[in-house]
C-alpha cells in the first residue's frame, strides 16, 4: 500500500479489479474453462497412472521393460510435450488436455507402483487361507492399503495440474485463466494478473479444505483412531 504504483498495485486496486471482472463475467467464464480442463486431465491421468502403476508393481518383467519410459516421462520438460501436442493436433482442447495428462500420468504410475509393491503379503495369504472371494479381497484388503498412495498421487498431481494447465493455456487456447494472464502480460497489466492469480488461488485453497481434506479424513480416519 505504501508503494502503490502501476507495477505494484495496492490490494484495494486488485480487489476492485476482481469485482469488475466478476460483474463482467469474464472471470467466471475463464475459471470455468480452466477448472474444466484441469478436471478432465486429472481424471484421465489418475486412471491411466493407476492402471500402469498397478501393472508395473505386480509384474517385475513389465517394470524392467517400461521403467525407463516412466523415467523419461517424469523428466521430459512439460513445455516440450505441450508444443509437440499443439504441433501434431493443433491448438485444440484435446491437445491441451492430452499434454497435461502425459505430464501427470508418470508421476501417478510411480506412486502406485510403490504402493502395490508395499502391499502386505501376509494379509493376502490370510485372505486366501479363509477363501475370501476375489472382489471382497480387493475391497477389504487391497484398496485400503492403496488409498494412502492414491491420495498422495492425487494431491501432488493436482498441485502440478493447476500450474501446468495455466502454462499451456498461455501457449495456445481460446480462453481460461492462463490465456487471460497472457493477455495481461502483453499489456503489462500487473493488476489484472494479480486479480486472476488471487482468484485462482482462492479456488485451489477452497478445494483443498472443502474437498481433499474431508475426503482424506473420511478415507484414512481409521489410521488416527
Amino acid at each position: 500500500m505504501l508503494a502503490a504504483h502501476r507495477l505494484f498495485p495496492a490490494p484495494l486496486a486488485v480487489f476492485q479489479e476482481i469485482w469488475m471482472l466478476g460483474t463482467e463475467r469474464y472471470l467466471f467464464a475463464d475459471l470455468g474453462k480452466t477448472l474444466g480442463r484441469a478436471a478432465l486431465a486429472f481424471v484421465a491421468a489418475m486412471t491411466i497412472g493407476v492402471l500402469i502403476g498397478g501393472a508395473l508393481g505386480r509384474a517385475r518383467t513389465l517394470d524392467k521393460l517400461f521403467s525407463s519410459w516412466i523415467l523419461i516421462g517424469l523428466n521430459v520438460p512439460a513445455i516440450v510435450v505441450a508444443i509437440a501436442c499443439y504441433i501434431w493436433l493443433g491448438l485444440s482442447e484435446f491437445a491441451l488436455i492430452l499434454a497435461v495428462t502425459i505430464n501427470k500420468a508418470p508421476l501417478v504410475a510411480v506412486t502406485m507402483r510403490e504402493g502395490v509393491r508395499a502391499l502386505d503379503a501376509g494379509l493376502s495369504e490370510l485372505a486366501l487361507a479363509y477363501r475370501v472371494p476375489f472382489w471382497r479381497r480387493i475391497r477389504l484388503f487391497v484398496v485400503p492399503q492403496l488409498m494412502p498412495f492414491v491420495l498422495t498421487a492425487a494431491r501432488t498431481g493436482l498441485s502440478l495440474i493447476w500450474k501446468i494447465v495455466l502454462v499451456f493455456e498461455v501457449l495456445g487456447s481460446d480462453g481460461g485463466v492462463g490465456f487471460r494472464i497472457g493477455v495481461y502480460f502483453q499489456n503489462f497489466d500487473i493488476t489484472g494478473i494479480l486479480a486472476y492469480t488471487l482468484t485462482f488461488m482462492a479456488v485451489v485453497i477452497a478445494f483443498e479444505y472443502l474437498v481433499m481434506r474431508p475426503l482424506e479424513q473420511r478415507i484414512l480416519g481409521w489410521r488416527r483412531a
